[in-house]
């Protein structure tokens, strides 16, 4: 079956980095879109940004991280990465990696990055 399992998350300072994994199983990961969303405290879950499927992929992204991200993925390994720099308390939130298999969408159980200022 379909798994997408997130890691990474950290508490961290305002102005620090880190990088989010995900490791996804149970279906050909090379030929799917990829996408990282992040859900903050009582806001709604929301696109970060996303990675069309080959290599390199095709990015796109949401304005509000707009230069402070990179998408990689491996397709070799079947994970999917979000590199965050200049981390700011907004971008507290959970983070998570679906994949949308129509006519259904799968996510994993996510994984939580707390920025302090």
């Amino acid at each position: 079956q379909v798994q997408l399992v997130e890691s990474g998350g950290a508490v961290v300072q305002a102005g620090g980095s880190l990088r989010l994994s995900c490791a996804a199983s149970g279906f050909s990961f090379r030929t799917y879109t990829m996408s990282w969303y992040h859900q903050g405290l009582g806001k709604e879950r929301e696109v970060v940004a996303t990675i069309a499927a080959g290599a390199p992929g095709q990015t796109r992204d949401h304005n509000s991280v707009r230069g402070r991200f990179t998408i990689p993925r491996d397709n070799a390994r079947n994970t999917l990465y979000l590199q965050r720099n200049s981390l700011h308390p907004d971008d507290t939130a959970w983070y998570y990696c679906p994949v949308r298999l129509p006519p259904a969408r799968f996510w994993g159980q996510g994984t939580q990055v707390t920025v302090h200022a």
